[in-house]
């Protein structure tokens, strides 16, 4: 085994001791809070996404110094973690006995409300996954869904199968959306012209040509005049399979 394999999984600012609300001991930049620098990153995330975000580049928004923003993290990483759990703080979740009557209902809010939160933050994509989730709002999420799949009446050993497979679906159909919609953004077009160009595009190729068109005719039959009704459509009809399918396994016991 080489160094590479003794190298520990990355930590936590969320682990014992780590957080630091007020700042280290001492003399602190007036004006600061570890709340408002990490909704300024937040913000600096949505404009600009992960690749250029900086600590000198946080420090300009917040017209303070870079070293300022060290006095409440130690690390890029640390902050980035912090504005991925400001971001899930977002998610509407059922307070604990809310929605008893049906799972299905609970499961469908749930799934949307993180659908969104994936559009709404595209860079939230990339950084899930990179760091542990385990910050307060994350928690109360996982909490919510957890609670939700085991009232299913899927035995025990199913639980986290079963939320592997609506969420990770929810996480693909949410990243590809908020992809689509910033690449829509970019070239300066609304999301529908932007699909129309693209489909005018492809149907050029002789290679794509006999795909897009059954595309069209597929997308003519689902019905849907824009491409958010289409893609409401296409995820509400999506999650129903999901759901369908947890129901025939709790059939077949």
């Amino acid at each position: 085994m080489g160094k590479a394999a003794e190298r520990p999984a990355r930590s936590s600012v969320w682990l014992a001791g780590r957080t630091r609300r007020g700042g280290r001991a001492g003399r602190q930049p007036s004006g600061l809070d570890r709340e408002r620098i990490t909704g300024a990153t937040v913000r600096l995330l949505d404009a600009e996404g992960p690749a250029k975000f900086s600590m000198r580049r946080l420090a300009a928004e917040l017209n303070v110094t870079a070293m300022s923003v060290y006095w409440y993290v130690d690390t890029k990483d640390d902050l980035l973690e912090l504005a991925l759990d400001a971001a899930f703080g977002e998610l509407r979740t059922p307070a604990e006995g809310e929605g008893e009557e049906d799972w299905r209902d609970r499961l469908r809010a749930l799934a949307g409300e993180y659908r969104q939160l994936l559009v709404r933050h595209p860079w939230l994509s990339p950084l899930t996954g990179r760091y542990l989730n385990i910050g307060p709002n994350a928690l109360v999420f996982a909490r919510a869904v957890q609670h939700t799949i085991r009232r299913t009446g899927l035995p025990a050993h199913r639980v986290t199968g079963a939320i592997s497979a609506v969420f990770q679906f929810v996480y693909g159909y949410g990243t590809i959306q908020g992809h689509f919609l910033a690449r829509a953004e970019d070239a300066g077009v609304s999301a529908d012209d932007y699909f129309r160009q693209a489909m005018s595009a492809a149907s050029e190729s002789p290679e794509a040509a006999e795909i897009v068109e059954e595309a069209r005719e597929n997308m003519a039959a689902r019905g849907g005049d824009t491409v958010a009704e289409m893609m409401d459509r296409d995820f509400a009809f999506a999650l129903d399979l999901l759901v369908a399918g947890i129901e025939a396994m709790v059939t077949r016991g």
